[in-house]
This record gives structure tokens, sequence and C-alpha cells, in this order.
């Protein structure tokens, strides 16, 4: 990595980003050195590459044929089928052939939270953290199927020291250590959308985020996590995100579809609320399946219905994948796997004077890759329905704002778990309650904890912890 002021000018001049060290005689040592790692952490070439095509953009691709995707469908899902399903994903568990990917590299700034989002306090009589009421959940799984079923976290760099720090101070929230395995998703540089230069959050400091949850691949790949993967016998990876408490983490019924239909790459999906659902949509086109983001759908596409009325296109994404090892392994060898997408955001920035500026218009570029743009690589791809109301409650906005909000989620959580307790025969006042998942964590295992006439009318966390 090119250090001295020389060999960075010499650089910076290559890629026309000579301005980057336009403070360099104003700044510490400590800070040159912090500015020659930022600045010896960017492919330039990628970057000019990737603003040249963000300046050639001229709107959304055609998409071509448009077909919705193979998938299960709740409705035509027999009791057979749904139980054989589960059985061969509760095997694929206790054979030690699974583990989970947990995406928590956001903060929670869009919450009022300065903190990594997974340490935000969401169970709605216990105050678990996300993370908590995940991790207890793949306890659960872990327990239920007497497997260690490994947890892989991706971090950012603004989440993955205080992450490491929650974890560690709190017994790693019940987990084996050895089982429990951090690794930190890669940053882009925020350019200027008018000129494509590189803007400076301070003066010896790059604009920097990170690259998007489709950075998890790499990532994996270069903390060794795939080949550790392999070593353990791990066939299958469950991913999913921090943001989400309803997550069905390591479904058996997801795992058996994916096993059984033979695919390298199986998503969940909800039936969207209506045609304009800010999701992703699944569809297939040249046989080939893949996510068109809401943005980006046509809108003829997504107002198509069936004879009966419903939406041609109604299976929208909730981040929930399953995916084979090998797949990720062979996806990870190849330099092309996940293209970079472009955004327009509102960066702060230090001008030429010096001065922080903030903006109250996009002003820079972002590139990001998406985990989901795996899905046209991989062979026989499948969409499994889920019930909306039992594995889809983000998190992502403060309260107040119009939808995804903590107190949503909360509600959507004492909802489930009312259901679990009444579909066991117990009476439920209109009291919150909550239910651990080391209690139970399924309307069966409810009812072999209840008995006949329970009531329940105040608020109540079942737990045995």
């Amino acid at each position: 990595m090119a250090e001295s002021r020389g060999e960075l000018e010499a650089l910076l001049a290559e890629h026309g980003q000579a301005h980057l060290l336009q403070f360099w005689n104003e700044l510490t040592v400590d800070q040159r050195r912090e500015l020659a790692r930022d600045i010896g952490s960017v492919d330039f070439a990628l970057l000019k590459r990737l603003y040249q095509r963000f300046r050639n953009d001229t709107g959304r691709e055609r998409c071509g044929a448009l077909e919705p995707p193979p998938a299960i469908r709740l409705s035509e899902e027999c009791e057979s089928a749904r139980m054989r399903a589960v059985e061969l994903g509760r095997q694929a568990i206790a054979d030690g052939k699974v583990a989970m990917i947990l995406v928590a590299g956001g903060q929670g700034t869009r919450l009022g939270f300065d903190r990594p989002k997974g340490l935000f306090p969401i169970g709605p009589l216990s105050r678990r953290t996300l993370f908590q009421v995940l991790v207890d959940r793949l306890r659960a799984i872990r327990r239920r199927h007497d497997a260690a079923v490994p947890l892989w976290i991706l971090t950012s760099p603004a989440t993955d020291e205080a992450t490491r720090a929650y974890f560690r101070e709190r017994d790693y929230l019940g987990l084996p250590p050895a089982d429990v395995h951090f690794f930190c998703q890669g940053t882009m540089p925020a350019v200027d959308r008018a000129n494509g230069r590189v803007l400076l959050a301070d003066r010896h400091r790059i604009a920097l985020s990170p690259n998007g949850h489709g950075g998890m691949l790499a990532a994996l790949d270069e903390c060794g996590g795939l080949e550790q993967a392999a070593e353990r016998g791990i066939e299958y990876f469950f991913y999913g995100q921090v943001d989400n408490p309803l997550l069905p983490v390591c479904d058996p019924r997801m795992i058996g579809h994916h096993i059984e239909y033979a695919s390298e790459l199986t998503s969940l999906a909800v039936v969207k609320r209506h045609a304009d659902e800010r999701v992703g949509n699944f569809v297939q086109t040249d046989a080939c399946v893949q996510i068109i983001e809401y943005i980006d759908f046509p809108e003829e596409a997504a107002r198509r219905v069936d004879a009966s009325g419903r939406l041609v296109f109604w299976a929208g994404s909730i981040a929930v994948h399953v995916m084979n090892r090998a797949f990720l392994q062979r996806a990870a060898a190849r330099a092309d796997a996940l293209p970079f997408h472009f955004a327009l955001k509102k960066t702060p920035f230090v001008n030429e004077q010096g001065e922080r500026i903030e903006p109250d218009q996009p002003n820079s570029v972002k590139f990001e890759r998406f985990i989901f743009d795996l899905l046209p690589l991989a062979e026989r791809p499948l969409v499994v329905e889920v019930e909306r109301d039992e594995a889809f409650a983000p998190v992502k906005n403060a309260d107040g704002s119009p939808a995804d909000t903590p107190a949503a989620a909360r509600r959507m959580m004492i909802a489930q778990h009312r259901r679990w307790l009444e579909a066991a025969g117990a009476r439920v006042a209109d009291v919150p309650v909550e239910i651990h998942p080391l209690w139970a964590d399924s309307a069966e295992e409810v009812a072999g904890r209840l008995g006949c006439e329970t009531v329940v009318d105040e608020p109540t966390y079942f737990t045995d912890c």
C-alpha cells in the first residue's frame, strides 16, 4: 500500500483524485496514516468504471418477458408435502449440515438509536434486544435438534467493535463461543454525483460506507468462513437480517423444500399487500429467476392480475434465503458474481475550504452489492411462500413513521404469541404477551406447555430463564 506522499500523489493523479491530499500539510502523523489507509482501501480503477456506468445510465433496463417464479404456495401445499419438507429440514439440522448467517451491519440511525441496530431493545415485555430475540430462537433450534448450528454475524466497520464487545460481555448470549463467528463487510467511497470525485468526510478521512449486504459473499470468503464451514460439514446457510424479530430462524420447512427441490438458492416470500408495496419482486425472465426492486418494476407488471383478481406478481422479498455452501464457494470465485448498483444519497462532506457541508439534496453516488443478485447464477432457484404475520416484522424507522416501526413490530410479536396461546386452548385477555423461544417457539410447543383451561388476564412473559 502506498504510504509516502509521493506514492499517494502518483496513485491519485492517475485516477483524477488528487484533491484527497489537499489538507495533507495540516494533518498530524496519525491523521496522515489514517488517510493513507483509506486511500489504500479504494480500487480507483473500479470506481472510475462504476461512475462512468452511472453517467451513461439512461434509466430502467428492459426486463424482458416476465413470469411468476417457481414457488411453493401455501394454498397449494398439501399437509403431507409440508410435513415431508419439515422432516427433511429437521434431519439436515440434526445432522449438522446447517449454519446461520445474520446480517447485522446497520446502525440504528433511522430509529434514533446511535448503536448497532442489533442492540435495539425490541421485546414487548422483556425488552430483549434484536440480537437476543434471534439468538434465543437459534438456541431453541439447537436444543430441539440436539445440534451445533454455528452462527456467522456480518458486521460493518461502524458496528464491528461494538457488536463483538456486546457478545463477549454477555457470554455470547448463551451460545458456545466457538460457534459464533464475526466477519466485517467491505466499504465503498461516496463520490460527487457531478464529477465522480471521492468525497472527504473529514480532512483526513474518505467518506466510506458499507458496500451493501452483497458484500457478505466476499467477506465470508476472505475471512475463511466458507472453508471453515466446509471442514465442519456445513452444506446449507440460512440467511436473515437482524432487523426482523419474527425471522423464522433455520426454518425446517424452508430448508426441507430447498433440499427436496435440489435448489442452490431458496428464498422466502410474502404475498404483497398491494401492487405498489415497497418490496423486491420475485420474477422469472428468460429462464432466470431474479428480484426486481419496486422502483424498477414496470407498472403494468406490478398491476397485472389473474382471473380471480389476485396479483400475478405476488411474491415480495423479505430478505430470507437458504443457500448451498458449495454454490457460495463457486460464486465467490467469480469477480463478476454480484454487480454493483448505484444510489443517490445526501452525504456530508468537507469542501475545498475545509468546511463541513450538510447537503439538503442528494449530492453523492454510492455503490452497493445485493445478495439477491446471486439468484440468476443459482441452479433451480425456488421461492417459498410464508405467512407475513409469522415471518416478517421489519424494524427500520422510528416510532411515528408510517411503517416498519418498533411499535408495529412489537404488536406483531404480541399477536403471534397470542395466536399460539389461543391455538393451544388458552383464553387471552386484551393484554400483551411474550413467549421466550426456549419456553416454546411454535404453536405446537405452546400446546405441550399449557393446561387446557389456561387463562391469561394480565401481561405475561412466558420464560424459563
